[in-house]
């Protein structure tokens, strides 16, 4: 087997996981991530994989997952952001920022306003209110369609009046 065939399994492998996943159905998806992954690993089935992880409440494995997506691709910044999304979950603000930071110096790296909105919780959750609202502000520059990011500088820019 050719390596074009090895990335065309794996790719279709990965789409049946995403469908699955878009589903609810996470312990599906995680099956044919790894499928995907044993054929051909890529940064973006175990940055899937612990997608689907995470949405079980499972974030420590969620995060080694995104690791070895790191590993793999370090230029690509979704594994970055979601590291920094799932220890938001666990509570552990400071050591969100650092890896939402390196997220936003990723250079593969589409969807920025993801880094933003979850920088601007780390913040206001930790109290710093105008850095969260520069944060928010921010996501919805990246992209001004992203509700989460409005809805939440709107709701912090009320209670600061």
């Amino acid at each position: 087997m050719g390596t074009e065939y090895l990335i065309e399994k794996s790719k279709e492998y990965f789409e049946k996981g995403y469908r699955l996943h878009s589903e609810g159905n996470y312990d599906g998806a995680i099956v044919f991530y790894e499928k995907s992954l044993e054929v051909f690993p890529t940064a973006e089935a175990f940055t899937f994989k612990g997608w689907s992880l995470s949405m079980k409440g499972e974030y420590e494995k969620a995060i080694d997952e995104c690791k070895k997506a790191i590993d793999i691709d370090p230029d690509y910044g979704n594994p970055y952001n979601d590291i920094g999304a799932y220890l938001i979950s666990l509570g552990q603000y400071e050591e969100a920022a650092a890896w939402l930071e390196l997220a936003l110096k990723a250079a593969k790296y589409s969807n920025k306003e993801f880094a933003f909105y979850n920088l601007g919780v780390v913040y206001e959750k930790m109290g710093l209110w105008f850095e969260a609202l520069a944060e928010y502000k921010k996501a919805e520059d990246e992209n001004p369609a992203y509700i989460a990011a409005l809805k939440a500088r709107g709701k912090l820019q009320s209670l600061m009046n």
